[in-house]
C-alpha cells in the first residue's frame, strides 16, 4: 500500500441520494447508504461520493462563469459505446460534446451539471 491512496472523489450537488443513483446505475455500482446529506456508491477503496450543498449552482460547460472544477472520465470500449452513451442518456445525462475524427471522447453533464465523459479506451 502506498503512503497515500485516493479512495474517494466526492461532488457537491442538490440531492445526494438522486445523483448516487445516477451512477450506481450508469457504472452497475451499488448505493453504500452514508446519510441523509453525503451518499456514496462503488467497492469500498474507489468510491464516487455525494455531498449536499444548499444552494448548489452547476458548473457551465464549456464557460468559465461557473467553472466545472473537476470531471470524471469512464472508459467504454469501441464496440459498447453506442450502448454506454442510450444508458447514459436514458438515465438522465445530456450529450454536450460528440467526439469526432480528432478525439476519442464525448461529453456529457450529469442530471446536476457535473461534467463526464465516455472515453474510448481501445
Amino acid at each position: 500500500m502506498a503512503l497515500i491512496e485516493l479512495t474517494v472523489v466526492a461532488l457537491d450537488c442538490p440531492d445526494p441520494r438522486a445523483l448516487a443513483g445516477f451512477y450506481a446505475e450508469l457504472l452497475d455500482w451499488r448505493v453504500t447508504g452514508e446519510g441523509d446529506w453525503f451518499e456514496a456508491v462503488g467497492p469500498q477503496g474507489r468510491r464516487l461520493a455525494f455531498q449536499e450543498v444548499a444552494g448548489y449552482r452547476p458548473p457551465q460547460w464549456p464557460g468559465q462563469d461557473r467553472p466545472q472544477q473537476c470531471h470524471l472520465d469512464f472508459d467504454v470500449r469501441r464496440a459498447d459505446l453506442e450502448a454506454a452513451q442510450e444508458k447514459a442518456l436514458a438515465l438522465g445525462a445530456k450529450l454536450v460534446q460528440q467526439d469526432d475524427a480528432r478525439q476519442s471522447w464525448r461529453v456529457y453533464l450529469d442530471p446536476v451539471g457535473h461534467p463526464f465523459c465516455l472515453c474510448l479506451c481501445d
